[in-house]
């Protein structure tokens, strides 16, 4: 795909959704760290149904790092994996506050030496956090779209992120995540996709094989 098309499916995901935003509630840098945290292999929506009780228990993030381990898994069990992701997100905010002075830090390596923040993770914190977008958060609806626009023909999220930014401009990076995951959950789903009522469908592979003449 050229970047004058690439472009187009941005502007158009613009218009057809003025208020993609990132779907996680948090307050604070750290409270989005582990909300991010909880989202994998979950839904945002169940993400945000567990996280008021989990930062009432939990208010600083000295009190996560000092959390019983087993108050924190009950919490969290909802999100699924909450085994590995209770004993990530207390040994994330350990390592926050021995190596960063309590501070959640805001570089891309910095943030993947955290204990359950990966590159995609950690793009989504730089982006909402701190005003960042030098890469792109590749989730499964990132995945599925790229793939079936002919954006990326990569499976593995990194490679997917470094075919997108090669043809998106960097003031199109900000945007790219954010839209993808609302077309994603509303018209490309990854189960019965509503094909006729995506307004990008003219460029979408899978659309185009199935409206041969």
């Amino acid at each position: 795909m050229n970047k004058k098309d690439a472009i187009d499916i941005i502007e158009t995901l613009k218009k057809t959704y003025p208020d993609a935003t990132c779907s996680l509630d948090f307050k604070t840098p750290f409270e989005l760290v582990i909300a991010v945290m909880l989202s994998a292999q979950c839904t945002d929506e169940r993400v945000n149904k567990t996280t008021p009780e989990l930062f009432k228990k939990y208010p600083t993030i000295e009190e996560f790092a000092n959390c019983d381990i087993n108050e924190l898994e009950e919490i969290i069990h909802p999100c699924g994996f909450y085994k590995n992701k209770a004993k990530n997100a207390k040994a994330c905010a350990q390592k926050i506050i021995s190596d960063f002075n309590g501070i959640v830090p805001k570089t891309m390596e910095e943030l993947t030496s955290l204990p359950g923040v990966g590159r995609k993770s950690a793009n989504v914190i730089l982006l909402e956090v701190f005003g960042i977008a030098n890469g792109i958060a590749v989730d499964t609806h990132a995945k599925r779209i790229s793939n079936k626009l002919g954006l990326s023909k990569e499976k593995e999220p990194t490679k997917i992120e470094q075919d997108l930014l090669k043809i998106f401009p960097k003031e199109y990076l900000k945007d790219v995540n954010h839209l993808f995951v609302w077309h994603g959950r509303n018209i490309c789903t990854a189960r019965n996709p509503k094909c006729e009522n995506c307004t990008i469908n003219k460029y979408c592979k899978t659309y185009k094989s199935k409206h041969k003449c």
